[in-house]
């Protein structure tokens, strides 16, 4: 077990774990709209992230006594609707909470938030099974304070016990509860609100907390994704789609491709896909493509996933074993003898598999864009090549897995982010 500096360390949730600004802004400006009261010209509405609801709409947006309930209920509404889909969970949190928990620490929330709102917001972004204890405020109104909230977070017995925030509220709750505070100052509240709260210890960013909640930890190692199919499948379509949401729930996530991802490998690519090239025999570019993996892996996929990012590829091994072992007939294992040492056990911890028909894949192809070198090939040898995935589908079932790709995008990206994210993290318990 880990000999970190605390046993407890309890959380703010807006500002703190998630980039909220977007998300609670917006709300509150449909809130207001929606009820046709106006928004002083003086107030800064991010000021509004942080202090508890119902004393910002009173005292920064002076709210009438009269309106403040139809104002908070309007909020509300407006929030789950659409606001909390405007969170982003800031980089490194994932990780840092991973590490508290595997090091035995306590891990809690304290939040001003409905206990409600809170508990959906955890469960949509796939954190909450990082807590011990997770606490908002009461869903009868009644008002329990920060101090309240964060005692609640704590467990019965600690040694030393730390509320991380980033506005003074949640420095001022630590200290009411006897604990010690570390202010972040990449959230809402500015390093001098936290320094005049008097904050045992302020950091800048998401990596200088990981440094002070984690020292000396091991950063877990990260995960591999490619993702297959055959050209005309709509992988790019898909990949656009998943980087940008995994960024949202705070992976640190490395796009890449095959052939390419670096210099090297880059250039390789543009001999192997040159139509000018028509006389390439196909063992040349079975190794054209080993040798620009080689150089991928070196440099770019393997330092990444010891750096605990997830990899998000564009083509792997599978693509040579199907393309060269199965359309140009190479044979599997040949193709696997030669991308041995390029692979150099980095295989895929998952591969997508946009099951597409060989004829769809080839119209839409051709509709989309010219064809480069692979893609001028014939009828005969696509279909060679969507059996040699088949094959190797059937021969690695736990590491494959395959998604209809002859559907509307929108389906096809709700799977594939579904079967990402329970690969990434099994044991969180996602909202729909």
């Amino acid at each position: 077990m880990n000999q970190f500096p605390y046993d407890a360390v309890i959380f703010d949730l807006d500002g703190t774990l998630f980039d909220a600004e977007d998300g609670i802004v917006s709300s509150v400006v449909s809130a207001m709209e929606e009820l046709e009261l106006p928004i002083p010209e003086d107030a800064d509405l991010r000021l509004v992230v942080g202090p508890p609801l119902l004393d910002s709409f009173r005292n920064l947006l002076r709210i009438p006594e009269d309106r403040l309930d139809e104002a908070v209920e309007s909020y509300k509404r407006h929030f789950a609707e659409e606001g909390m889909y405007r969170y982003q969970v800031y980089p490194h949190i994932r990780s840092i909470l991973r590490m508290l928990r595997e090091g035995g620490v306590h891990v809690g929330l304290a939040t001003s938030k409905d206990r409600n709102i809170a508990n959906r917001v955890m469960d949509y972004f796939g954190l909450s099974h990082y807590f011990d204890a997770i606490v908002g405020e009461n869903v009868d109104s009644v008002k329990l304070g920060k101090p309240e909230l964060i005692r609640r977070a704590l467990p019965e017995k600690y040694r030393c016990a730390a509320m991380v925030g980033d506005r003074c509220f949640d420095v001022n709750g630590a200290k009411g509860a006897g604990i010690e505070s570390v202010g972040v100052s990449y959230g809402c509240g500015s390093e001098e609100e936290l320094q005049d709260a008097g904050a045992d210890h302020i950091v800048p960013d998401t990596e200088s907390l990981r440094a002070l909640l984690c020292p000396g930890a091991e950063i877990p190692r990260g995960f591999f994704l490619s993702m297959e199919g055959l050209d005309g499948s709509g992988k790019t379509t898909q990949m656009d789609r998943l980087e940008k949401k995994l960024h949202q729930l705070g992976f640190s996530v490395v796009r890449t491709r095959e052939p390419g991802g670096c210099h090297i490998s880059e250039d390789i690519r543009n001999i192997i896909l040159d139509t000018e090239n028509m006389e390439m025999s196909p063992i040349t570019e079975a190794l054209l493509y080993a040798a620009s993996r080689a150089q991928h892996v070196h440099q770019r996929i393997r330092p990444a996933v010891e750096e605990g990012r997830v990899v998000l590829c564009d083509r792997f091994v599978d693509s040579s074993v199907a393309y060269q072992g199965g359309g140009r007939q190479l044979g599997v294992e040949t193709i696997q003898q030669i991308n041995a040492p390029a692979v150099a056990d980095m295989m895929p911890d998952a591969t997508l598999y946009l099951s597409i028909d060989h004829k769809t894949a080839i119209r839409r192809r051709l509709n989309a864009s010219v064809p480069d070198r692979l893609e001028m090939e014939d009828m005969e040898f696509f279909e060679r090549t969507q059996k040699a995935y088949e094959r190797l589908i059937k021969e690695n079932r736990k590491r494959f897995i395959s998604v209809d790709a002859e559907r509307d995008i929108d389906s096809i990206a709700a799977d594939v982010l579904s079967a990402v994210l329970s690969r990434l993290e099994p044991d969180a318990q996602w909202e729909a």
